[in-house]
């Protein structure tokens, strides 16, 4: 009997442990940190065996197969032992993707991949259609495969599941942008990133969809390099000559594959960045075959994604928004573009290799006041201090709130949009994002 071990036990884990168990694989599952109780449950109803706290290496150095958590960095002790057996090493993904039929929309890109998700998953659920949510958000998509059987999955993708996928296959693949990011996983080398972005593409025919910002000026440029064999589908604020989908005269207007066309204003997304999103949405429902009306309403009363440029309260005349979502500094400039009043930024976390040049204009223009929220904030001193503004440190999220509502005047406000990633202080951005919340609704 084939042995297929895990390792990671949180959502893509367990999922794939499920799968692999379904299909009557020896499986394991093995997880460096204390497993989550839900997850204990769902394995132990499946007579699946697990460790938590450790790898032991003779369960895991005699499998088959490994199905990795995208989280464990590729070069962690146990993935090198394994690199140098020459075991093969794939993401929960790729294994899920074995076992179904189903057609795939797979969104990747360095911001505005979970919107875009959302969007398409509401836009196709609205429509009546037969639908999952996986990847970074939603459900496992293994447990999916193993338990519901969808006609269609939407699936986000982050850079790190991509690097292990192989023979996976997207439908119709949605690259939304590529600014710098993770870079502390890809040697500093930003054209490793790119690869493992572009990689969404790759085993995809003449037959399947290709959709990106077509103003991109990476992507662009990596078009040819990655011999793109799909249909192209490029998006663009403006009417341009390659784009097939824009606006023009406050009309949103989609050529391909049928002409579709709705007011910009009734859009539920505002700012740039929202309209990027809706386009590639919009594109992915046209060609899935939904009707025009489904994609218009939907388009129109989708409710957005927590955590990203989220309004979270106005106290004392003082707005509070919370876009924790943002762990990378284009996310952050989408953000500090999209105020409409001066902001005391929160700022701060675990630095990916972070250039902040993007966004030092913006501060300049938009900010009165910045919140360093980290353990570590040496960088954002040498940075930004130069600017003159008032700057505080702090090192909890309670301390943030409250420095930032003390510096904020009335008319003004506290955005948090962090540039870094979370595990410095928190569990996650949501943990990083609640704790926001509820500070906040305390003032």
């Amino acid at each position: 009997m084939k042995r297929i071990v895990i390792l990671g036990a949180g959502e893509s884990g367990a999922g794939a442990a499920v799968l692999a168990k379904s299909k009557g694989f020896d499986t394991f599952v093995s997880d460096m940190s204390l497993i989550k109780s839900h997850y204990k449950e769902l394995l132990d109803n499946q007579n699946i065996a697990w460790e938590e706290g450790q790898h032991t290496e003779e369960l895991i150095l005699s499998a088959d197969e490994i199905i990795k958590s995208p989280g464990i960095p590729n070069d962690a002790p146990i993935i090198l032992k394994l690199k140098a057996k020459g075991t093969p090493i794939i993401s929960e993904i790729e294994f899920a993707g074995r076992y179904t039929n189903a057609k795939m929309i797979c969104i990747t890109g360095s911001n505005g991949k979970t919107t875009t998700t959302s969007l398409i998953y509401h836009i196709f659920k609205s429509a009546g259609v037969n639908v999952g949510l996986a990847g970074n958000i939603g459900k496992s998509l293994a447990l999916q495969v193993a338990t519901e059987k969808h006609d269609y999955y939407i699936i986000e993708l982050s850079s790190f599941q991509l690097d292990n996928m192989y023979n996976f296959k997207a439908d119709i693949a949605v690259l939304m942008n590529i600014t710098p990011d993770h870079l502390d996983r890809y040697d500093h080398n930003m054209q490793n990133y790119i690869d493992a972005k572009f990689r969404i593409a790759q085993n995809q025919t003449p037959e399947d969809a290709f959709i990106f910002w077509n103003d991109d000026p990476i992507i662009k440029c990596q078009l040819d390099k990655h011999g793109i064999h799909a249909h192209l589908y490029p998006f663009s604020a403006m009417k341009e000559n390659d784009a097939i989908a824009y606006v023009d005269d406050n009309e949103v207007i989609i050529n391909e594959p049928i002409a579709f066309n709705m007011e910009q204003e009734k859009l539920a997304l505002t700012g740039t960045h929202n309209l990027y999103n809706s386009l590639a949405a919009g594109i992915s429902a046209n060609l899935a075959g939904i009707t025009k009306e489904h994609i218009r309403k939907a388009l129109s009363d989708f409710k957005g994604v927590e955590h990203r440029l989220e309004k979270v309260a106005r106290v004392r005349g003082i707005d509070f928004i919370n876009d924790s979502k943002a762990t990378n500094v284009n996310s952050c400039w989408y953000a500090l573009q999209s105020m409409t009043t001066k902001a005391i930024l929160i700022i701060g976390g675990k630095d990916k290799g972070n250039d902040y040049t993007e966004i030092e204009d913006l501060v300049k223009e938009k900010c009165s006041g910045l919140v360093y929220l980290g353990l570590h904030n040496e960088k954002l001193h040498d940075f930004f201090d130069h600017l003159g503004l008032p700057v505080s440190d702090v090192q909890s999220m309670k301390d943030a709130v409250d420095a930032s509502y003390q510096m904020a005047k009335k008319g003004e406000t506290v955005l948090l949009s962090p540039c870094c990633a979370s595990f410095d202080l928190f569990k996650s951005y949501e943990d990083r994002g609640d704790q926001f919340k509820k500070y906040v609704c305390d003032l």
